[in-house]
């Protein structure tokens, strides 16, 4: 069973924002914010935004290259674990 989301409504967010921040920051978990019982946003510390983004950037590469193997094209190895390493190095940051 996967662990179950942090939720909290619109208005207990209202009431006490700066904490919820500190525990979103602390947490580096996702909190989902509800209106009226519906999902309605999830907030993200900037590192847990930033480290998504990251991510899906190498999966786009990953795309990429596999679209450039079918086609015929491409770029050496090399070349390839250098933009890889420099990418994670960015990352790491």
């Amino acid at each position: 069973m996967g662990k179950l989301p942090n939720i909290i409504s619109i208005s207990d967010l209202r009431q006490d924002a700066a904490k919820v921040l500190k525990q979103v920051r602390d947490s580096r978990e996702p909190l989902v914010i509800t209106q009226r019982g519906r999902a309605a946003a999830v907030l993200l510390s900037v590192e847990s935004y930033e480290a998504a983004e990251h991510d899906k950037e190498l999966l786009r590469l990953l795309v990429r290259g596999e679209r450039e193997i079918e086609a015929g094209e491409g770029h050496d190895l090399e070349t390839v674990l250098a933009e890889a390493d420099a990418l994670l190095d960015a990352g790491q940051s």
